[in-house]
């Protein structure tokens, strides 16, 4: 029988990801509580055996304004709602003196050198490829940025998650062309399907889908067609800490049993999350995380269950 597989992505962005909808003076015990957290992810990652693919937003590799400026293309997204432009916002905000949260390239290279960590990529610039105004040789142009970035650091780029899972069929060449080999897409229920109108109740599913047992969330590797790039559906977002502990067990304990059923059947179960959603409750976040990887290495021991990057899933199917 197949062996399951537990798959770890997190969307690594700071506050390019939530700069439209988020005030970052009110954000600044939120994002200093990530930065502190995002080292005691990677301490939880190693002392249990679990790798993970870090998706960074390629802004994040810069050391500073500067450097940020020379970036800038000349061909940056034309989005029809202007709010969602982070060039304008790096620019009305650089003088705030909290960089730190503009810029990480020392963090990048601690989880490039934790053990079993891979870095992929989360665009440059945070780019929505389903916004309209944007166009698929922006989004090309965004991804050229992000790999001369990581090639400073001696990172090849091998796997990509779209921001805000805006999963774009027809970019898949352009990622193709720049030799990253697997995405991340979404589960394939109809509550999750963003290239269809965002209903209310898509909203009610996906929020109710976190706590009751609407289903199963794991699926066989054989699934995943071995294309380039392949395509690997999420099983479960790693929702923020609640205010309600009752609320945190149900969904904590949804993920444990998904886990479980995953090495049982031999199939692959694929969790996700932002490190800023670590930012609420950091305490409360690690210890949700422990209990987790703590049924990981319960089914490891007991059915043989493998945790794999993204980058090696796809390698397995080639």
């Amino acid at each position: 029988m197949e062996k399951g597989t537990l798959v770890i992505s997190l969307d690594f962005e700071l506050i390019w990801g939530i700069f439209d909808h988020a005030d970052i003076v009110n954000k600044k015990d939120y994002f200093d509580n990530t930065l502190k957290v995002i080292p005691k992810i990677l301490d939880c990652f190693e002392k249990n055996g679990v790798k993970a693919t870090w998706a960074t937003v390629g802004m994040l590799f810069n050391e500073n304004w500067d450097e940020w400026q020379s970036n800038c293309p000349l061909n940056r997204p034309t989005y029809s709602n202007l709010k969602l432009d982070p060039y304008a916002y790096g620019n009305t905000h650089r003088d705030l003196g909290l960089d730190r949260f503009f810029f990480a390239p020392n963090l990048i290279r601690e989880i490039q050198n934790a053990t079993g960590q891979k870095i992929g990529t989360h665009t440059y610039s945070h780019y929505y490829c389903l916004e309209t105004g944007q166009n698929k040789e922006q989004f090309a142009d965004d991804l050229d940025i992000a790999i001369k970035l990581a090639n400073k650091f001696n990172i090849s780029l091998k796997s990509l998650v779209f921001p805000r899972n805006q999963f774009n069929e027809s970019y898949l060449e352009c990622c193709v062309e720049r030799q990253i080999v697997t995405v991340r897409s979404n589960p394939s229920v109809w509550y999750w399907d963003t290239m269809a109108p965002q209903t209310f109740a898509m909203k009610i599913f996906r929020t109710a889908d976190a706590y009751l047992p609407l289903g199963v969330k794991s699926y066989p590797e054989k699934s995943i067609k071995s294309s380039f790039p392949s395509s690997q559906p999420s099983s479960r977002f790693l929702r923020p800490q609640h205010k309600m502990e009752f609320i945190n067990s149900l969904r904590l304990n949804r993920i444990k049993n998904e886990i479980i059923h995953a090495a049982k059947a031999g199939e692959m179960y694929h969790l996700w999350w932002h490190p800023h959603n670590f930012g609420i409750d950091p305490d409360g976040a690690i210890k949700t995380l422990k209990s987790i990887l703590e049924v990981y290495k319960y089914c490891k021991e007991t059915f043989g269950m493998e945790s794999k990057t993204m980058e090696e899933i796809h390698n397995d199917l080639v």
